[in-house]
């Protein structure tokens, strides 16, 4: 077969975010012919969590497969979505045994199953998770090599938890794309044994914005420091995101390069 190709959308910022993927995925698709699309989705509701009716949206836009990160339960109704949809995924190393599965497998058209984890970062992250690291080798551990493709939405703030994870999971997965901080990063890469990495896919929602949210708003918490309601910013929006190409053989990455489309 040829090569493995994946194109992983950064988190998706409620209704501009929607409509610019749901505009621009079906030429990206045609360029690109990703063998498998998928999105961190969130904030895709209201800025801030998913429910159904949101996730629905993604995935009927053309979206393969959804992973989620520490908003995964701000919306109650989306609760039972999580339990329910197999094509989402939510952090795994949270505790106990919140809704939802923190990994999945998706399938491609041709039937090559790709392994989707879903970890939470915790440094400067107001989270009481268990280790990431940890998770991953047992969550590994009971893939016992069903696929050598798999690939891991590391969801975190700082940017040497996710160089440092990588590094550990280097050669034993075929991709960590980061998410979270909405700021894409230029350090996307192929490391030393073969797995691929980018510090922070980006996010897909409104430029004019202070990381998604309206401006004023969030000037006037940064000014005041009095709680400020922060909603979505309006249009117009851009779609960030990684394209990664796995070899067939090993699912260890062959590259990675990263996306920028304004909705115009």
């Amino acid at each position: 077969m040829d090569d493995l190709r994946i194109l992983f959308i950064g988190d998706v910022i409620g209704r501009p975010g929607r409509d610019t993927l749901a505009k621009l995925l079906p030429g990206l698709r045609q360029r690109e012919r990703p063998d498998l699309v998928l999105a961190n989705g969130e904030n895709v509701a209201g800025g801030k969590g998913i429910t159904p009716e949101t996730g629905d949206d993604l995935l009927s836009a053309g979206v393969d497969f959804l992973t989620l990160g520490n908003h995964a339960w701000a919306k109650r109704e989306g609760y039972d979505y999580l339990d329910l949809e197999s094509r989402v995924v939510r952090p795994l190393n949270f505790p106990g045994r919140p809704p939802g599965k923190g990994m999945g497998v998706a399938a491609t058209a041709d039937g090559r199953e790709v392994a989707v984890l879903n970890l939470c970062g915790r440094v400067f992250l107001d989270v009481n998770v268990d280790c990431p690291f940890r998770a991953a080798t047992r969550a590994l551990e009971e893939l016992g090599g069903r696929t050598p493709f798999v690939l891991v939405d590391f969801h975190a703030e700082a940017t040497s938890e996710k160089a440092a994870f990588g590094h550990y999971v280097d050669g034993r997965v075929s991709a960590v794309v980061g998410t979270h901080t909405h700021v894409q990063t230029a350090d996307e890469r192929v490391l030393p044994k073969g797995t691929a990495f980018i510090t922070d896919v980006g996010m897909t929602g409104p430029v004019n914005s202070v990381i998604g949210v309206d401006r004023d708003q969030a000037l006037q918490r940064f000014l005041t420091q009095l709680p400020t309601r922060l909603e979505v910013a309006p249009p117009p929006a851009r779609l960030e995101a990684v394209v990664i190409d796995l070899d067939d053989d090993t699912g260890l990455a062959k590259g990675i390069r990263r996306l920028r489309e304004d909705d115009v």
